[in-house]
Protein backbone atom coordinates (compact mmCIF):
# COMPACT_ATOMS: atom_id res chain seq x y z
CA UNK A 1 0.00 0.00 0.00
CA UNK A 2 1.48 3.59 -0.78
CA UNK A 3 1.88 5.75 2.18
CA UNK A 4 1.45 9.55 1.42
CA UNK A 5 4.88 11.32 2.06
CA UNK A 6 5.11 15.09 2.94
CA UNK A 7 6.49 16.85 0.14
CA UNK A 8 9.62 19.44 1.49
CA UNK A 9 7.50 21.93 0.60
CA UNK A 10 4.84 21.26 3.13
CA UNK A 11 7.27 19.99 5.67
CA UNK A 12 8.69 23.58 5.56
CA UNK A 13 5.09 24.92 6.08
CA UNK A 14 4.56 22.68 8.88
CA UNK A 15 8.06 23.75 10.46
CA UNK A 16 6.80 27.24 10.63
CA UNK A 17 3.46 26.28 11.67
CA UNK A 18 5.27 25.59 14.70
CA UNK A 19 7.60 28.65 14.82
CA UNK A 20 4.49 30.72 15.21
CA UNK A 21 2.95 29.10 17.80
CA UNK A 22 5.88 29.01 19.63
CA UNK A 23 5.81 32.99 18.95
CA UNK A 24 2.39 33.01 20.47
CA UNK A 25 2.76 31.08 22.77
CA UNK A 26 5.67 33.29 24.56
CA UNK A 27 3.38 36.35 24.09
CA UNK A 28 0.89 37.77 26.72
CA UNK A 29 -1.91 38.40 24.37
CA UNK A 30 -5.60 38.22 25.75
CA UNK A 31 -6.67 34.34 25.92
CA UNK A 32 -9.37 35.32 23.48
CA UNK A 33 -7.11 36.37 20.88
CA UNK A 34 -4.92 33.30 21.45
CA UNK A 35 -7.29 30.73 20.98
CA UNK A 36 -8.29 32.16 17.78
CA UNK A 37 -4.91 32.55 16.42
CA UNK A 38 -4.05 28.58 17.33
CA UNK A 39 -7.74 27.79 15.88
CA UNK A 40 -6.37 29.30 12.63
CA UNK A 41 -2.91 27.88 12.85
CA UNK A 42 -4.70 24.35 13.59
CA UNK A 43 -6.78 24.62 10.18
CA UNK A 44 -3.10 25.99 8.52
CA UNK A 45 -1.90 22.54 9.87
CA UNK A 46 -4.07 20.54 8.52
CA UNK A 47 -4.36 22.01 5.44
CA UNK A 48 -0.41 21.74 5.12
CA UNK A 49 -0.73 17.73 6.21
CA UNK A 50 -3.15 17.16 3.06
CA UNK A 51 -0.63 18.78 0.98
CA UNK A 52 -2.63 21.81 0.34
CA UNK A 53 -1.36 25.28 0.27
CA UNK A 54 -3.31 28.33 -0.13
CA UNK A 55 -2.91 32.12 0.05
CA UNK A 56 -4.71 31.90 3.95
CA UNK A 57 -1.14 30.37 4.70
CA UNK A 58 0.09 33.72 4.31
CA UNK A 59 -2.73 35.76 5.42
CA UNK A 60 -2.88 34.02 8.62
CA UNK A 61 1.16 33.58 9.43
CA UNK A 62 1.38 37.58 8.88
CA UNK A 63 -1.76 38.41 10.79
CA UNK A 64 -0.19 36.47 13.76
CA UNK A 65 3.25 38.39 13.39
CA UNK A 66 1.82 41.37 13.74
CA UNK A 67 -0.51 39.88 16.66
CA UNK A 68 2.88 38.88 18.28
CA UNK A 69 4.90 41.97 18.26
CA UNK A 70 2.19 44.03 19.63
CA UNK A 71 3.19 44.91 23.27
CA UNK A 72 0.33 43.62 25.23
CA UNK A 73 1.61 44.32 28.97
CA UNK A 74 5.19 46.12 28.12
CA UNK A 75 4.82 49.64 29.53
CA UNK A 76 7.91 52.29 29.88
CA UNK A 77 8.14 53.43 33.31
CA UNK A 78 6.97 56.84 33.81
CA UNK A 79 9.04 59.68 35.95
CA UNK A 80 7.02 62.23 36.95
CA UNK A 81 8.94 64.88 38.17
CA UNK A 82 8.17 68.79 37.23
CA UNK A 83 11.46 69.73 37.33
CA UNK A 84 12.90 67.31 35.17
CA UNK A 85 10.18 68.77 32.71
CA UNK A 86 11.35 71.82 33.01
CA UNK A 87 14.87 71.08 32.82
CA UNK A 88 13.86 68.98 29.58
CA UNK A 89 11.76 72.32 27.84
CA UNK A 90 14.18 74.99 28.69
CA UNK A 91 17.50 72.67 26.79
CA UNK A 92 15.55 71.94 23.80
CA UNK A 93 13.82 74.88 23.24
CA UNK A 94 13.99 79.05 23.88
CA UNK A 95 11.57 80.90 24.96
CA UNK A 96 8.40 80.29 24.73
CA UNK A 97 7.68 80.29 28.56
CA UNK A 98 3.84 80.53 28.43
CA UNK A 99 3.97 77.53 26.56
CA UNK A 100 6.48 75.37 28.49
CA UNK A 101 4.04 76.79 31.56
CA UNK A 102 0.95 75.81 30.10
CA UNK A 103 2.43 72.27 29.53
CA UNK A 104 3.99 71.88 33.14
CA UNK A 105 0.71 72.80 34.36
CA UNK A 106 -0.71 69.94 32.37
CA UNK A 107 1.64 67.71 33.55
CA UNK A 108 1.53 68.42 37.16
CA UNK A 109 -2.13 67.74 37.12
CA UNK A 110 -0.99 64.41 35.91
CA UNK A 111 1.66 63.77 38.51
CA UNK A 112 -1.10 64.76 41.46
CA UNK A 113 -3.63 62.06 39.95
CA UNK A 114 -0.81 59.57 39.31
CA UNK A 115 -0.04 60.40 43.50
CA UNK A 116 -2.60 59.30 44.47
CA UNK A 117 -3.17 56.58 42.64
CA UNK A 118 -6.46 57.85 40.36
CA UNK A 119 -5.27 56.45 37.39
CA UNK A 120 -8.72 56.67 35.81
CA UNK A 121 -8.35 60.64 35.98
CA UNK A 122 -4.73 60.33 34.78
CA UNK A 123 -5.79 58.61 31.19
CA UNK A 124 -8.85 60.91 31.02
CA UNK A 125 -7.05 63.98 30.78
CA UNK A 126 -7.49 66.42 28.12
CA UNK A 127 -5.25 66.08 25.06
CA UNK A 128 -2.62 68.99 24.62
CA UNK A 129 -3.42 70.15 21.31
CA UNK A 130 -0.55 72.77 20.15
CA UNK A 131 -1.59 75.09 17.60
CA UNK A 132 0.38 77.39 14.90
CA UNK A 133 2.15 77.70 11.86
CA UNK A 134 4.81 75.55 10.54
CA UNK A 135 8.17 75.44 11.85
CA UNK A 136 7.51 77.03 15.35
CA UNK A 137 8.86 73.86 17.54
CA UNK A 138 4.98 71.67 17.58
CA UNK A 139 6.87 68.52 17.14
CA UNK A 140 9.92 69.11 18.81
CA UNK A 141 7.92 70.43 21.76
CA UNK A 142 6.17 67.21 21.62
CA UNK A 143 9.67 65.61 22.02
CA UNK A 144 10.67 66.97 25.07
CA UNK A 145 7.28 66.27 26.71
CA UNK A 146 8.35 62.10 25.68
CA UNK A 147 11.78 62.68 27.11
CA UNK A 148 10.44 64.45 30.07
CA UNK A 149 7.92 61.91 31.01
CA UNK A 150 10.90 59.07 29.84
CA UNK A 151 8.22 57.50 27.63
CA UNK A 152 8.82 56.69 23.81
CA UNK A 153 7.98 59.11 21.49
CA UNK A 154 6.32 58.18 17.74
CA UNK A 155 5.10 60.80 14.80
CA UNK A 156 2.29 60.05 12.85
CA UNK A 157 1.82 62.04 10.05
CA UNK A 158 -1.39 63.03 9.69
CA UNK A 159 -1.21 64.82 6.42
CA UNK A 160 -0.68 61.83 4.58
CA UNK A 161 -3.73 60.00 5.69
CA UNK A 162 -6.41 60.15 3.14
CA UNK A 163 -8.36 57.35 4.16
CA UNK A 164 -9.91 55.85 7.83
CA UNK A 165 -8.36 52.50 6.61
CA UNK A 166 -5.01 54.28 7.23
CA UNK A 167 -6.25 54.82 10.74
CA UNK A 168 -7.78 51.80 11.38
CA UNK A 169 -6.27 49.59 9.16
CA UNK A 170 -7.70 47.12 6.52
CA UNK A 171 -9.09 43.53 7.18
CA UNK A 172 -6.69 41.07 6.88
CA UNK A 173 -8.25 38.99 4.33
CA UNK A 174 -7.44 42.03 1.81
CA UNK A 175 -4.42 41.63 -0.54
CA UNK A 176 -1.50 43.83 1.30
CA UNK A 177 -3.73 44.35 4.42
CA UNK A 178 -1.55 46.06 7.67
CA UNK A 179 -2.96 47.71 11.03
CA UNK A 180 -3.61 51.47 10.88
CA UNK A 181 -1.05 53.72 11.87
CA UNK A 182 -2.16 53.85 14.94
CA UNK A 183 -1.46 50.06 15.83
CA UNK A 184 1.19 50.27 13.85
CA UNK A 185 2.91 53.16 16.07
CA UNK A 186 2.52 51.47 19.39
CA UNK A 187 3.74 48.37 18.08
CA UNK A 188 7.18 50.29 16.53
CA UNK A 189 7.47 52.35 20.42
CA UNK A 190 7.37 48.76 21.61
CA UNK A 191 5.25 50.08 24.97
CA UNK A 192 1.73 50.63 25.70
CA UNK A 193 2.05 54.00 26.69
CA UNK A 194 4.23 55.77 24.32
CA UNK A 195 3.76 59.70 23.28
CA UNK A 196 2.36 59.39 19.91
CA UNK A 197 2.46 63.35 18.34
CA UNK A 198 -0.69 62.79 15.86
CA UNK A 199 1.07 66.00 13.36
CA UNK A 200 -0.62 68.38 11.54
CA UNK A 201 -4.25 66.77 12.41
CA UNK A 202 -6.10 69.04 10.59
CA UNK A 203 -4.16 68.50 7.14
CA UNK A 204 -6.06 65.11 6.95
CA UNK A 205 -7.99 64.56 3.60
CA UNK A 206 -9.14 67.60 2.84
CA UNK A 207 -12.39 66.27 1.19
CA UNK A 208 -15.00 67.19 3.18
CA UNK A 209 -16.85 64.13 3.61
CA UNK A 210 -13.67 62.01 4.40
CA UNK A 211 -12.69 64.54 6.72
CA UNK A 212 -15.54 64.19 8.48
CA UNK A 213 -15.05 60.38 8.80
CA UNK A 214 -11.76 60.68 10.09
CA UNK A 215 -12.60 63.51 12.40
CA UNK A 216 -15.23 60.70 14.35
CA UNK A 217 -12.66 58.26 14.17
CA UNK A 218 -9.67 60.36 15.60
CA UNK A 219 -12.47 60.98 18.26
CA UNK A 220 -12.63 56.82 19.28
CA UNK A 221 -9.03 57.13 19.30
CA UNK A 222 -8.52 60.01 21.81
CA UNK A 223 -12.12 59.93 23.57
CA UNK A 224 -11.52 57.94 27.10
CA UNK A 225 -15.22 56.46 26.89
CA UNK A 226 -14.41 54.86 23.37
CA UNK A 227 -10.58 54.31 23.47
CA UNK A 228 -10.48 51.64 26.28
CA UNK A 229 -11.66 49.39 22.97
CA UNK A 230 -10.70 51.16 19.91
CA UNK A 231 -11.09 47.86 16.96
CA UNK A 232 -8.63 48.36 14.47
CA UNK A 233 -9.74 46.32 11.48
CA UNK A 234 -6.80 44.32 10.81
CA UNK A 235 -6.27 42.91 14.40
CA UNK A 236 -10.37 42.80 14.53
CA UNK A 237 -9.73 42.86 18.28
CA UNK A 238 -10.33 45.83 20.99
CA UNK A 239 -7.41 47.36 21.69
CA UNK A 240 -6.69 49.43 25.12
CA UNK A 241 -5.72 52.81 24.32
CA UNK A 242 -5.95 54.33 26.75
CA UNK A 243 -2.73 54.21 28.13
CA UNK A 244 -0.93 56.03 25.14
CA UNK A 245 -0.34 59.88 25.81
CA UNK A 246 -1.67 61.62 22.25
CA UNK A 247 -0.71 64.56 21.64
CA UNK A 248 -2.01 66.83 18.71
CA UNK A 249 -0.55 69.63 16.46
CA UNK A 250 -1.90 71.80 13.67
CA UNK A 251 -1.73 74.94 12.28
CA UNK A 252 -5.61 75.49 12.44
CA UNK A 253 -8.11 73.92 13.97
CA UNK A 254 -11.27 75.24 12.36
CA UNK A 255 -11.81 72.19 10.65
CA UNK A 256 -12.41 69.99 14.18
CA UNK A 257 -15.48 68.40 14.66
CA UNK A 258 -17.05 70.55 18.33
CA UNK A 259 -16.94 66.85 19.58
CA UNK A 260 -13.19 66.12 19.19
CA UNK A 261 -12.28 70.16 20.09
CA UNK A 262 -14.14 69.26 23.34
CA UNK A 263 -11.32 66.58 24.29
CA UNK A 264 -8.43 69.22 23.32
CA UNK A 265 -6.24 70.94 25.67
CA UNK A 266 -5.91 74.03 22.64
CA UNK A 267 -2.09 75.71 23.49
CA UNK A 268 -1.71 78.08 20.68
CA UNK A 269 2.21 78.44 20.22
CA UNK A 270 3.54 82.01 19.18
CA UNK A 271 5.51 83.18 16.12
CA UNK A 272 9.14 83.50 17.19
CA UNK A 273 10.83 87.56 17.44
CA UNK A 274 13.62 87.79 15.01
CA UNK A 275 15.62 88.26 18.35
CA UNK A 276 14.65 85.63 20.00
CA UNK A 277 15.66 83.63 16.64
CA UNK A 278 19.01 85.07 16.74
CA UNK A 279 19.76 83.29 20.27
CA UNK A 280 17.95 80.28 18.95
CA UNK A 281 20.37 80.28 15.79
CA UNK A 282 23.20 80.84 18.15
CA UNK A 283 22.71 78.78 21.08
CA UNK A 284 20.59 75.75 19.91
CA UNK A 285 20.74 75.45 15.98
CA UNK A 286 24.49 76.21 15.90
CA UNK A 287 25.89 73.64 17.93
CA UNK A 288 23.66 70.82 16.43
CA UNK A 289 25.15 71.74 12.94
CA UNK A 290 28.13 71.66 14.15
CA UNK A 291 27.79 68.00 15.41
CA UNK A 292 26.01 67.07 12.51
CA UNK A 293 28.61 68.03 10.03
CA UNK A 294 31.68 66.86 12.33
CA UNK A 295 32.73 70.07 12.96
CA UNK A 296 33.82 71.14 16.30
CA UNK A 297 33.92 74.71 17.47
CA UNK A 298 37.58 75.65 16.88
CA UNK A 299 36.48 74.60 13.15
CA UNK A 300 33.64 76.81 12.42
CA UNK A 301 32.54 80.01 14.02
CA UNK A 302 30.55 83.09 13.79
CA UNK A 303 31.22 86.50 14.57
CA UNK A 304 28.31 88.29 16.48
CA UNK A 305 27.25 90.62 14.14
CA UNK A 306 26.34 88.46 11.07
CA UNK A 307 23.81 86.48 12.57
CA UNK A 308 21.23 90.08 11.37
CA UNK A 309 22.11 89.69 8.49
CA UNK A 310 21.92 86.15 8.05
CA UNK A 311 17.99 86.06 9.18
CA UNK A 312 16.76 89.43 6.70
CA UNK A 313 17.52 87.37 3.74
CA UNK A 314 15.14 84.60 4.91
CA UNK A 315 12.02 86.86 4.66
CA UNK A 316 9.13 86.26 6.79
CA UNK A 317 9.31 82.43 8.18
CA UNK A 318 7.36 82.54 11.42
CA UNK A 319 9.89 79.27 12.55
CA UNK A 320 13.25 78.66 12.33
CA UNK A 321 12.98 75.47 9.82
CA UNK A 322 14.37 78.38 6.92
CA UNK A 323 17.05 79.49 9.25
CA UNK A 324 18.35 75.69 10.37
CA UNK A 325 18.52 75.06 6.77
CA UNK A 326 20.52 78.01 6.12
CA UNK A 327 23.04 77.03 8.89
CA UNK A 328 22.96 73.73 7.61
CA UNK A 329 24.46 74.80 4.29
CA UNK A 330 26.80 77.21 4.91
CA UNK A 331 28.41 74.73 7.25
CA UNK A 332 28.60 72.17 4.25
CA UNK A 333 30.44 74.53 2.79
CA UNK A 334 32.46 75.30 5.63
CA UNK A 335 33.49 71.64 5.96
CA UNK A 336 34.44 70.94 2.47
CA UNK A 337 36.58 73.69 2.59
CA UNK A 338 38.21 72.15 5.62
CA UNK A 339 38.61 68.85 4.08
CA UNK A 340 39.97 70.20 0.60
CA UNK A 341 42.39 71.69 2.61
CA UNK A 342 41.90 75.39 1.75
CA UNK A 343 41.61 76.08 5.25
CA UNK A 344 41.44 74.44 8.88
CA UNK A 345 39.44 77.30 10.50
CA UNK A 346 36.74 78.98 8.98
CA UNK A 347 35.03 82.16 10.50
CA UNK A 348 31.62 83.63 9.13
CA UNK A 349 31.64 87.04 9.71
CA UNK A 350 29.85 90.50 8.12
CA UNK A 351 32.85 90.45 5.20
CA UNK A 352 31.81 87.24 4.15
CA UNK A 353 29.37 85.40 5.05
CA UNK A 354 27.31 85.95 1.44
CA UNK A 355 29.82 83.70 0.17
CA UNK A 356 28.10 80.58 2.20
CA UNK A 357 24.70 81.56 1.95
CA UNK A 358 22.78 78.54 0.12
CA UNK A 359 22.06 79.68 -3.41
CA UNK A 360 17.94 79.15 -3.53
Amino acid sequence: MNQSVPSIGNLKNLDEIEVLKSKLNSVDAPDELKTTCLAMLGRLEKMSESGVYSREHDIISNYINWIVSFPWTKTAEEVFDINRVRTVLNKNHYGLDVVKDRIAQYLAVRQLLFEKKDFKAVDRSPIICMVGLQGIGKTTMAKSIAEALNRPFYRVSMGAIGSVLEIRGRDKAVEGAEPGQIIKAIIRTGVRNPVILLDELDKASGQSGLLADIMATMLEVLDPEQNTSFRDHYFDFPIDLSKVMFIVSANKIGTFSAALLDRLEVIRMPSYTDDEKQVIARDYLLPRVRAETGLDESQLEFSSDVWASILRPLGFDSGIRSLQRTLENMARKAALEIVEKKTDRVVIDSSNFQSYLPKY
